[in-house]
This record gives structure tokens, sequence and C-alpha cells, in this order.
């Protein structure tokens, strides 16, 4: 684990606030009687990220030896508590325990419980100013080395580009650059304060609100606007353009923003969708499904939303049950030699 002094241009506040929602997740994993571990990874340019492990589960406890691994990364207005937030038999992240594998779930850079750099505090800009490039299509299609260490991507709703998104707060991604940075500012939009996470909690909990919350509460992640320049209007999956030629080059190595071609991702890759998605829209997901080369499973669910994916009480026998079917029958064709996948 990172030393724990690394973070010394953290606050005390914001300290106690992050130590005490990491302690939040490992007492819901405990709680359900589950072994927990915690790590905190340092990244080659300064974060410190968060993760959980869940390294067995109560079905094989006694199971002696090693576990095929298993890294959950949520999405972006998400966090790791998003894969054991139902009951566990409800939850992909004790689902996926019980079912023999060594669970991982990760927090990406900035979100709520990775907020820590070696030399950064996030009240400078510098410590926002990192690209949302190291997950899924665009980690895998632009580092092969990073690439060839997974045997199978299995994305659930993903979101590549948002021409055709329905979502309200997408729209908000039209507005010019500047509007956007005068309206939610330069960092981070919607930081939860504890305060504030406590007070949503009460507020949805009250009958009358429940369905108004359901509806808004993808807003309640919070994510960098920096981050959200990627394929707006142009329905192409590219990197953020700093507003200058000279900016590019410095960040990205050309006057341009780099366009990503998922074509170039090699790896395996199961897709779930949903028709009713706001975010993950049928008409960007076929743009995305053209692209990726090595499809070896997609299923449409039609009446699914974004947040059924993860907290939907059908998820667990009309998808879950398909990617413990897929990871198994991985491992066994690895010890067989052989290589094919079906359902």
């Amino acid at each position: 684990m990172e030393d724990r002094r690394v973070r010394k241009d953290i606050s005390e506040e914001e300290e106690n606030d992050q130590s005490s929602e990491g302690s939040v997740r490992s007492e819901i994993i405990h709680h359900q009687g589950y072994p927990c571990e915690e790590y905190e990874v340092a990244t080659e340019d300064g974060y410190i990220l968060s993760i959980n492990r869940i390294p067995q589960g109560l079905v094989s406890l006694k199971k002696k030896g090693s576990r095929p691994v298993v890294l959950l990364q949520h999405g972006l207005l998400g966090d790791a508590s998003n894969w054991i937030s139902n009951l566990p038999n409800n939850s992909l992240g004790f689902i996926l325990a019980d079912a023999g594998f060594d669970v991982w779930m990760g927090n990406s850079r900035g979100n709520t419980w990775s907020r820590k750099h070696k030399t950064l505090s996030i009240d400078q800009d510098e410590f926002w100013a990192f690209r949302y490039m190291d997950e899924g299509f665009i980690a895998f299609s632009t580092m092969p080395e990073l690439a060839q260490k997974i045997k199978m991507y299995f994305a659930l709703a993903p979101i590549a580009t948002v021409k055709y998104a329905k979502s309200p707060g997408t729209k908000f991604l039209l507005l010019p650059d500047m509007m956007i940075r005068g309206l939610f500012g330069k960092k981070e939009f919607l930081y939860q304060t504890r305060f504030f996470r406590q007070f949503v909690i009460y507020l949805c909990g009250q009958m009358i609100l429940d369905q108004i919350c359901s509806n808004i509460i993808l807003l309640l992640g919070g994510f960098n606007t920096n981050n959200m320049n990627m394929a707006v209007s142009s329905g192409e999956l590219r990197a953020f353009d700093w507003g200058s030629e000279t900016k590019n080059l410095e960040k990205g190595n050309q006057p341009t923003p780099m366009r990503y071609k998922v074509r170039d991702m090699t790896v395996p890759t199961a897709m779930w969708t949903g028709g009713q998605d706001w975010l993950s829209n049928p008409e960007d997901v076929k743009t995305l499904l053209s692209e990726v080369t090595n499809l070896i499973y997609h299923k449409n669910i039609p009446e699914w939303a974004h947040v059924d994916f993860i907290w939907g009480l059908d998820a667990p026998h009309r998808m879950y049950n398909e990617i413990i079917h897929l990871m198994k029958q991985e491992e066994t064709n690895l010890s067989q030699g052989t290589c094919r996948a079906t359902l």
C-alpha cells in the first residue's frame, strides 16, 4: 500500500472526509460478511487512487489457491460503491466473489474517493488537468502493453460518443466552452461534501421525492468539465481540445485533438446496451459497434436505462449470469488451449 504520508498537501477536512468514506465502502462489504482489503495506488502522474478488494466470496471461504482476477471500473459519473450498493444477491461485486473470482473495485482520478495527489491539491487547476483516457476502449486502443494483460473486456452501457444522447445533462455540453466554465467552473462539477451527501440521502428517502431523485441520481456522481469534450456534436471519440495548437502540442504532441481509433483495440469484448438509455443512446452504440473489431458478444435489453446495469433488480439473471458464464468459459478455454465464446 502507498505510504499515506504522501498526502501532505491534502487538507485535514478533506483527509478525514476521504478516510471515512473509504471506511464506509469497507464497512458495507464487512457488514455483508465478506472479507475486504483497501489499497491506495499511485499513478505515474502522481494521483493516488483508492481501491477496494473482495478476495473471496462467502461460498468459497475455505477454498485455497489463486482465483481469476476481475477489475470493476465504474463509469464517468460513478464510484466503486456502485458495485456493492444492493444486497449481495443483486450486487455484481458480491456475485463475482461468490462465483470464485478475486474482485477489485477501482476509483477514477478526481472522483469522490480519489482526490489525492503526491504534490497537488484539489484547489489547484493542475490537479484537474488530467484526461479521461485510461479506461476501456481508449486505454486498450492506445496502450497495447496494457491491452495484452486483459483476457476479456465487459462493456456495460458503454459511452464512447454522446452525439445522440438524450440526457438533459449532456445538453449543457453543447454550450460554448467559455459558457460552460462560467456556469460550472474549471474544476469539478457538483462536488459532494459530506453534508450534501447526507442531506440528499435523507431527502430522497421521503416517499414523495423518491421518484424525482431516481431521475436525477446520475448527476450526483460529479464530473470534471475538462473531460467531457470528447464527442458531443462531432460524434467522434477524440481527446480534449485545449483551445490552441500550442497547448494541444504540449499536452498531446499534435496541433489538433487526437482521434482515438477503437478499431486498434484487439481485446475480446462483450457488450450490453439498453434501449432506454439516455446517455448511451442506441445511435451512438451503433457507431461504437461498427468500430469494435473483436466483438465476441452483444446483447441489447430494450427496456433498460443507464442505471439498470448496476442497480436493476433483474440484472443478475439478465446480464450478470452471462458475464460469469463468459469468464468461466474463457478460463476453461485457456486451460484447454482453445479460443471460443458462446452463450
